[in-house]
């Protein structure tokens, strides 16, 4: 798996996707198209694709720093986070103890901005926990889940039809699935033999058949701050699935 996830350019980056405000991706000193504000706030997003109502266990694959996951704790009575990231885990644990964790959002070269995460409020911090792990090679014990997630992951794994083919396992009969992927299949992270052949969509549809029924599909934009010019704005195919009962 790819290491750029574990440096503290991306840590800040992500840091900075997941917690920051629209203030501190968007500063008032440049007049921003419209379009980037509707990308902010990603992992809310993909997490309102499940049905209203609460649940009681919920999986947050590829969780990253973890703001997906504090949201599904809202409507699941326990949660899992799961990410191949050391320094992922590690931010997403401490915020969850509550801990404030200092970053610095980069502005250009040297000159940086000093700014702080939080966690987000009215989470019961029992009720979530984060590990580290590989999303193809998951612990047997996981058991299974009424609800998962697991956004912008797929063309990051080397093999994700491993992830594909341990999902019937991981969804409770009646459960729902949530995947969301920008498709940026690059072979840094997955050979191109692993590649889907016909479309991403084309394959997910062929690969979940015998277990999901495709419940909906849709486009989510997210932004990723960089630099105070340089953003990355990208759009992920989000398709909401259920269990076969």
């Amino acid at each position: 798996m790819n290491t750029i996830y574990e440096t503290e350019k991306l840590l800040a980056e992500y840091l900075l996707f997941h917690y920051g405000t629209e203030e501190e991706i968007l500063t008032a000193d440049h007049p921003w198209p419209g379009g980037m504000r509707e990308a902010l706030d990603f992992p809310l997003r993909t997490v309102a694709h499940f049905t209203p109502g609460v649940v009681a266990r919920g999986l947050d694959l590829g969780c990253a720093v973890g703001r997906s996951t504090f949201e599904m704790a809202r409507t699941c009575q326990s949660v899992l986070g799961i990410d191949f990231s050391h320094a992922f885990i590690h931010a997403a644990d401490a915020l969850r103890t509550g801990k404030t964790i200092s970053y610095q959002r980069r502005e250009e070269a040297s000159i940086v901005t000093n700014l702080e995460a939080r966690p987000p409020a009215g989470i019961d911090p029992e009720s979530l926990r984060f590990q580290q792990g590989d999303a193809m090679h998951l612990s047997a014990d996981l058991g299974s889940f009424d609800r998962v997630h697991a956004a912008n992951l797929l063309c990051r794994l080397p093999e994700p039809v491993r992830l594909l083919d341990r999902l019937p396992d991981l969804v409770k009969p009646g459960g729902e699935l949530v995947l969301a992927t920008p498709c940026t299949w690059l072979e840094e992270f997955t050979p191109p033999a692993n590649w889907p052949p016909n479309g991403t969509l084309d394959w997910l549809k062929s690969m979940l058949a015998p277990s999901f029924s495709l419940t909906h599909q849709t486009d989510e934009p997210f932004l990723i701050r960089e630099t105070a010019r340089k953003f990355q704005w990208t759009t992920s195919l989000v398709t909401g699935w259920r269990r076969h009962g």
